[in-house]
């Protein structure tokens, strides 16, 4: 039984449905939960070398099977990885092709392990702000929300997070919603940090972003 068997044989066509008519992107959904992934998961990442992981992941991307790509993105979510250029490559060419939130964000908490483990690699993603694709130019938010969590940043980080806090500026002017959130979601977690920053932010741009988007990026804030 190959992998994506053993993830075929836990299909429950009726959660299948609900997950098909909740995500609404055209594409195979099995029904089968996070943890039950999860599990699948941990057993094929510990009895394989990185070559046979990175193998595994792009056949089960390539599947656009849903739960087999959320697996394939899992398969790539640790911190340590070395080398990690091949998997970062994989990750950065995932994103080209993002269609939902879901596996967006399955494979951009992979994304957030490799930018981290090297900074330069943020030269690459602020390209993606031009991407004609939405759920790419959301995912350079969203692979670089470590950096509103940093509780002890030093120099460089913080001149890593004003140049991300710079596109959000950027997208501040896009109407999808999910770019909002996006915009929101990253001034809300930086604000349990630098609250003053997420203010001056908003002071300057705040207009431009949707009522909600600026809601959510102030609710922390105004709960203290």
């Amino acid at each position: 039984m190959t992998e994506l068997d053993s993830l075929i044989a836990l299909a429950d066509p009726e959660k299948a449905q609900q997950m098909a008519h909740y995500h609404k992107v055209d594409r195979r959904y099995l029904g089968v939960t996070n943890p039950q992934i999860d599990e699948l998961v941990q057993g094929w990442r510990a009895e394989r070398d990185l070559d046979a992981r990175l193998q595994l992941a792009s056949d089960l991307w390539e599947s656009n099977i849903h739960e087999a790509r959320v697996a394939a993105a899992k398969l790539l979510t640790q911190a340590r990885i070395r080398p990690d250029k091949e998997a970062w490559t994989m990750i950065a060419a995932w994103a080209q092709d993002f269609d939902g939130w879901s596996i967006a964000d399955s494979t951009m908490i992979a994304g957030q392990k490799r930018l981290i483990a090297d900074p330069d690699r943020l030269d690459q993603v602020q390209f993606w702000l031009e991407h004609p694709n939405m759920w790419t130019r959301r995912a350079a938010l969203v692979g670089t929300l470590p950096w509103a969590k940093m509780n002890n940043p030093k120099q460089a980080e913080l001149q890593q997070r004003e140049r991300i806090l710079g596109w959000a500026a950027s997208l501040v002017d896009e109407r999808e919603w999910f770019i909002q959130k996006a915009i929101a979601w990253w001034l809300r977690d930086l604000s349990k940090r630098d609250a003053p920053r997420v203010t001056a932010f908003l002071t300057e741009y705040g207009a431009r972003m949707q009522p909600f988007a600026r809601r959510e990026a102030t609710r922390l804030i105004q709960d203290r």
